[in-house]
């Protein structure tokens, strides 16, 4: 029997007059020939099953003990399956995990229906969530929007009530509630003018001291948390009464004829740390992969430094040849070597009261690292050639995308050098772990590359945005430089395609766009950080069983996951 027959040819077995203008959540349930009405609460789980336990009990015998539950919160229902024997179907197709449910959708539980009845939308107004709500639902509108190329933005609003919004809000917007005060707004098929026009709505609205923050996808950015990231940036920008847009919400650090970029709360920090460490002497050594801006780094150090007004000199240890390293750095006689036809300072000479830069200097020979380590300790060195020592007044900052700790462990870098240049060390995070930044910066990287061609800045389309930001960018800043450079060269009108980009960028406009996992950090007890972290759910995981006598879909419950995960990672775990 079709499920349409099923439905239409029971009859109640409870019959009763519904108040319609109550307007409650309920469920028509379908059993062996007869409906009832299941009231459902304004908030909390109901679980269905054969089992006296259940809330929503059914005799069907292909029903299991406990067979799925339904979560109520926030105004949003979603049923996940209990591991029944026979599963649990939305609308035909099983379920893995969680699904939300809206009203008309069908569920199955074995041979059972339930037609859901879920509580109706104001006419007016918008929906209002708890924190933790609001970001599932935002996730869920994020991958709808990456996936069906729709725009999409998001609020951060502070100085308003969720009351005063709700009147202005469109019924489409959803609205969350953060602890701090802050209210964030969900504003799906909203483009850049769109959500330009809301934000002043809100603003207005909320009075002379409200300010709000508003970042559009995929103009900012097309991953949750980067959007509101974003949105929180353009918001703490405003200034009262008025918006901020994300996409502006940025410093621009100026370090004499250099200029530096900074969104990301990671890399703000690592320049306070450069500009405090500039004050000492102390041999800073700067750590990240190529391309992410370690020179730019190396010379906040010498900029905010008391050596300032000297020389920053820059090499790269990597493009030396093995023959020239040690004379480059430490200078040379004449006739020391065959060419060697003048004496010649080398850098650590040269650049007398000022900075040197040595990138990658886990290049370097162990020969030069024992003179390179003697020169720093002694402040003299000696050229080749030569036997007498010179005094130098030099200042040392390093760079390395290697990890000098193993090389030391494996003898290839000095570990007393490794100690000499590392007195302190700074981090410089990948491009891929700092998303938010990626539209402004190539928008600032085309703007400038625009004026040095002599031509109008072109404007990425939403497809070449989304392109973009699918890209894991090993190359980090300077390969996103070089991407901006051949679009303000070859693109010929003032829109950027996706055709208009380099190579595998252009494929990247249809695909879904994916966050590389970072590097594994390793913590202090030697364990990698996922370790750590497998190590505490470990440890939670006991606990909640413990506090729930055993019963796993309680244990489940306490720590909000997903049944079939937990039990998944107790077997993985050896807890049960």
């Amino acid at each position: 029997m079709e499920l349409a027959d099923r439905v239409s040819d029971t009859k109640s077995m409870a019959p009763r007059s519904v108040d319609v203008a109550t307007d409650h959540a309920y469920l028509l349930v379908v059993e062996n020939g007869s409906s009832s009405m299941f009231d459902l609460p304004a908030m909390g789980i109901v679980t269905i099953g054969r089992g006296p336990e259940a809330e929503l009990r059914l005799d069907h015998s292909s029903v299991s003990r406990r067979h799925a539950r339904i979560l109520i919160e926030g105004g949003e229902l979603r049923v996940s399956d209990l591991e029944s024997h026979n599963g649990t179907l939305v609308n035909g197709l099983p379920i893995d995990g969680s699904c939300a449910l809206a009203t008309g959708d069908v569920v199955s539980v074995g041979e059972v229906v339930l037609v859901v009845h879920a509580r109706a939308r104001r006419a007016s107004g918008c929906e209002i969530l708890d924190e933790r709500s609001w970001r599932r639902r935002f996730d869920d509108e994020v991958a709808r929007a990456a996936e069906f190329e729709r725009p999409l933005a998001v609020l951060s609003i502070h100085g308003g009530t969720p009351q005063q919004l709700a009147k202005v809000l469109r019924t489409i917007d959803v609205l969350g509630t953060v602890p701090d005060g802050e209210l964030l707004a969900c504003l799906p098929e909203a483009d850049r003018a769109a959500a330009a026009r809301m934000a002043a709505v809100v603003a207005g609205a909320l009075g002379a001291q409200a300010r709000v923050g508003v970042a559009t996808s995929p103009f900012d950015a097309t991953d949750a948390d980067s959007l509101v990231f974003a949105a929180r940036a353009g918001a703490r920008l405003a200034r009262p009464g008025g918006i901020g847009a994300g996409g502006e919400a940025f410093e621009r650090l100026v370090l004499g004829e250099r200029e530096v970029l900074l969104a990301h709360p990671a890399m703000v920090r690592v320049y306070e740390l450069l500009k405090r460490l500039a004050g000492a002497e102390l041999a800073v050594l700067i750590i990240g992969e190529t391309g992410t801006g370690k020179e730019n780094a190396a010379y906040a150090v010498h900029h905010y430094s008391p050596r300032a007004d000297k020389p920053f000199i820059a090499v790269n240890c990597a493009a030396l040849p093995e023959s020239l390293v040690e004379s480059t750095l430490f200078g040379h006689e004449k006739g020391a070597f065959t060419g060697a036809v003048a004496p010649k300072a080398g850098l650590l000479e040269s650049v007398t009261g000022g900075t040197l830069f040595l990138d990658e200097v886990g290049e370097l020979a162990l020969p030069v690292q024992a003179k390179l380590l003697r020169a720093l300790e002694t402040q003299k060195i000696t050229r080749v050639g030569e036997h007498k020592e010179r005094p130098i007044d030099v200042r040392l900052v390093t760079a390395t995308h290697r990890v000098l700790e193993k090389d030391v462990e494996e003898g290839r870098f000095r570990r007393d050098l490794y100690f000499r240049i590392g007195a302190a060390r700074v981090f410089v995070p990948p491009l891929r772990d700092r998303r938010c930044e990626i539209a402004m910066l190539f928008r600032e990287l085309l703007r400038a590359a625009s004026a040095r061609a002599g031509r109008t800045v072109p404007e990425p389309t939403p497809a070449a945005m989304r392109a973009l930001l699918a890209h894991a960018w090993p190359g980090n800043v300077r390969e996103l430089k070089h991407v901006a450079e051949y679009v303000a060269a070859t693109v010929v009108d003032d829109r950027v395609e996706p055709n208009d980009l380099p190579g595998e960028l252009a494929a990247l406009a249809s695909k879904p766009i994916e966050v590389p996992a970072p590097p594994q950090a390793v913590v202090a007890d030697g364990r990698t950080l996922a370790e750590e972290i497998e190590a505490l759910e470990r440890t939670r995981m006991a606990h909640a069983l413990a506090t729930a006598a055993g019963v796993k879909t309680r244990a489940a419950q306490l720590l909000g996951m997903p049944i079939r995960t937990f039990a998944m990672k107790v077997k993985q775990y050896g807890l049960g």
